[in-house]
């Protein structure tokens, strides 16, 4: 069996992997230096990769500030939107963007460290096409949001046949060849702008694991550690929750009428 380091090596010469990072008004998680742990973690690696900040048209210094990391260090780059798309168009944007074997998104607060993508590539070696993070504890998440979520794996089981613990934790990787055949086909999410001021939905992980599991590509789901720093552009947790409910039935109306039948 190979060793990691022979795999990572095999790749010198192209992009092992690519981390997409949706950005929306991120300067205060920026100036907590969430990049340089991002940057420290990647060049320990003896593989290319690359950093796509895919930045929602902020109004902040967020594009500022990754301008100066740009300057600082090599592999970052800025990938920024015209106009506000939402969370969702924001990283399906990064993702088709993405050159890496490997293509990993995750949130800009670094709830799940990046060094967690460690456990991802065993599931990798052993055939998988899809590696979800699975939160754990969720520590400092409130009551009410931990009722929400009870609420929506049960649903999500039944309406869609997603058997997932987490369908919703921002930390996902992918081999790069799988990218396009999954964010391509999305239809509540990539065919118009949602403006959400950098929140997302259930319904966008819920739309992308469905097409995935259209696809009939392997998906493992693999414990994560989760943490919650209170730098977070969220909305209303019972609004976001319902809105999550509006996509999930919009999911199943789709599939109905045939929108994600694989030809």
């Amino acid at each position: 069996m190979k060793k990691n380091n022979d795999i990572y090596l095999s790749q010198s010469d192209k992009i092992f992997l690519s981390v997409v990072i949706p950005a929306y008004n991120e300067e205060a998680n920026l100036k907590r230096g969430v990049l340089d742990s991002v940057y420290e973690y990647l060049k320990q690696k003896k593989f290319k990769w690359e950093v796509i900040v895919a930045n929602d048209a902020s109004k902040d210094n967020t594009a500022k500030i990754i301008g100066s990391y740009q300057k600082k260090y090599n592999g970052i780059k800025l990938l920024t939107q015209p106009i506000n798309l939402g969370k969702g168009g924001n990283v399906i944007s990064g993702m088709r963007e993405a050159k890496g074997k490997y293509v990993l998104f995750t949130d800009m607060d670094q709830s799940t460290p990046i060094d967690q993508f460690d456990k991802f590539m065993p599931m990798f070696e052993k055939g998988y096409d899809i590696v979800i993070g699975s939160r754990s504890g969720r520590a400092g998440q409130s009551f009410i949001r931990k009722i929400i979520t009870f609420g929506l794996i049960v649903l999500r089981n039944v309406v869609l046949r997603l058997p997932y613990k987490d369908t919703q934790c921002g930390f996902k990787a992918f081999r790069g060849d799988k990218v396009e055949e999954i964010f391509s086909r999305m239809k509540i999410f990539g065919k118009k702008p949602r403006s959400g001021k950098g929140s997302v939905t259930a319904g966008f992980d819920l739309e992308m694991l469905y097409i995935a599991r259209k696809l009939k590509l392997k998906v493992a789901e693999v414990p994560v550690e989760w943490y919650e720093y209170g730098v977070r552009n969220e909305k209303n947790p019972i609004r976001d929750s319902w809105e999550g409910l509006v996509d999930l039935l919009k999911i199943r109306i789709n599939a109905i009428r045939g929108e994600y039948k694989i030809r």
